[in-house]
């Protein structure tokens, strides 16, 4: 591998002749040596950055074309399209771990694009503080790309993942009309339901969260581009914080805004713990919804056993033909991760000090990281267990019958502690709740038959 010599402010640095980063990049890449090659600033975040630099690159050849002239406008931007098409990746080797304001990142970005751009030119007319960060700091460009990164995520990734499971739940719905089963409720039998009304509670629950998700991709709409350092916009022309948020309204095909007051832009991140807080709750739901699924696929012979699942492969290495719920198993276990990241990045959120918030590498990796796991789960969920549910109505039935909750149906015609000494009695004696309520003198024969209809329950 041979070097070449770049510099900046503290001095001169090798670095890999092959790769489009400088000076500050490499100074990174040396400085912080935690996770190298496994947390990698998200592909996200470089994305977005290349979306920023782009939108920055326009506006401030609108506002400023002494400055950023048509040749320089044009190098960036084919340069940021590379980075925004994924072209470049290998040239962005910074780990999350490492300045709490993501200067290096932002460095790497603005290192990147200009030696790319000068070599798209052909010519040396691409710096990449004076050009490619021209109007920006890091203050305001990585709450920028956070914010973008976010709103792709949830829009593109998470909001359709649900959809489609939310799609398959009222196909379910629709097929299981009328099946009617025993509820539960504190994992003990309870009055009966319609299995279609047990779906409609899941579906309902993913339809809320994604009114939820939606509810906090606005906020995230905001961004704080134009503040520059502090807030303040200093070094930014007028106009330059409006018109690079169109500017990447346009590229993305999403409304983003200039945030109204850049001071709290920079420093709080409410906007994004609110938002992972909605992240969260669709992960809380799943992980009801996947252990609802795997009880009810208990068995087969010893469990509820009132659903059938897809069986996808074998589920030990010692007990022949044994099959797990595996699809519930992946969406719990990533659910209890987006919980986990809910604490980091509410606790990220936390440390904003003065003009500036030190936590946004680590909280862009587990905001980025919950949207990414949780729709690819919901995704292999739906299509490798959910699309193959399948109710068993003869073990509903059965269960049905044997529920000694039922008695429930009786309170208005023997009364509360009349109908719970049925019930004790039957379980009991391991009798029928008609044999009992008989049996107590409560109700005859052709009363009962003409009051207890479990079918009507729901």
């Amino acid at each position: 591998m041979g070097f070449r010599i770049e510099h900046d402010s503290m001095g001169e640095v090798r670095v890999p002749e092959e790769k489009y980063w400088g000076a500050q990049t490499q100074r990174s890449h040396e400085n912080f040596p935690i996770g190298v090659g496994i947390e990698t600033m998200p592909a996200e975040i470089i994305h977005a950055f290349g979306i920023l630099k782009k939108a920055a690159a326009l506006a401030n050849h609108a506002l400023a074309p002494q400055r950023m002239t048509d040749e320089r406008c044009r190098a960036i931007c084919a340069a940021a399209d590379e980075v925004i098409n994924g072209r470049l990746a290998e040239h962005f080797p910074l780990v999350v771990w490492q300045t709490g304001s993501g200067t290096q990142s932002n460095m790497n970005a603005n290192e990147v694009i200009a030696n790319r751009a000068n070599e798209i030119a052909g010519e040396k007319l691409c710096h990449p503080n004076d050009h490619v960060n021209m109007s920006q700091s890091s203050n305001d460009t990585f709450p920028t790309a956070l914010h973008i990164a976010a709103v792709i995520a949830l829009e593109d990734r998470l909001i359709p993942a649900a959809q489609r499971l939310i799609d398959v739940f009222k196909q379910l719905e629709k097929d299981n009309e009328g099946v009617v089963k025993s509820g539960r409720t504190h994992l003990q039998d309870a009055v009966p339901i319609a299995f279609s009304q047990e779906i409609s509670g899941w579906r309902s629950s993913l339809e809320r969260d994604v009114e939820l998700v939606k509810l906090a991709v606005g906020p995230l709409c905001e961004l704080a581009l134009g503040g520059t350092a502090v807030g303040t916009g200093l070094n930014a022309p007028k106009g330059f914080a409006e018109k690079s948020a169109e500017e990447i309204s346009n590229l993305t095909g999403k409304r983003f805004t200039t945030a109204p007051n850049k001071f709290h832009a920079l420093t709080s991140k409410d906007e994004m713990t609110f938002a992972h807080g909605a992240v969260k709750a669709m992960a809380c739901d799943m992980m009801k919804i996947a252990n609802d699924v795997r009880w009810l696929a208990s068995g087969p012979r010893c469990g509820l056993g009132e659903i059938r699942i897809p069986e996808n492969e074998p589920g030990s290495s010692i007990m022949p033909g044994k099959v797990n719920p595996t699809q519930c198993e992946q969406v719990t276990m990533v659910a209890v991760q987006v919980m986990g990241n809910d604490v980091a990045v509410g606790l990220a959120a936390s440390q904003g000090n003065f003009e500036l918030n030190v936590f946004m590498p680590v909280m862009a990796y587990n905001f980025l990281q919950s949207v990414r796991l949780l729709s690819e789960s919901i995704l292999s969920f739906t299509d490798h267990c959910a699309v193959g549910i399948v109710a068993d109505k003869a073990k509903m039935r059965e269960n049905l019958d044997r529920s000694l909750m039922l008695v429930t149906a009786l309170n208005p015609y023997i009364g509360y502690e009349n109908a719970a000494k049925t019930a004790k009695l039957a379980f009991k004696e391991n009798i029928s709740l008609k044999e009992a309520c008989v049996q107590l003198g409560f109700l005859t024969p052709e009363k009962f038959d003409e009051v207890f209809h479990p079918e009507q329950m729901i």
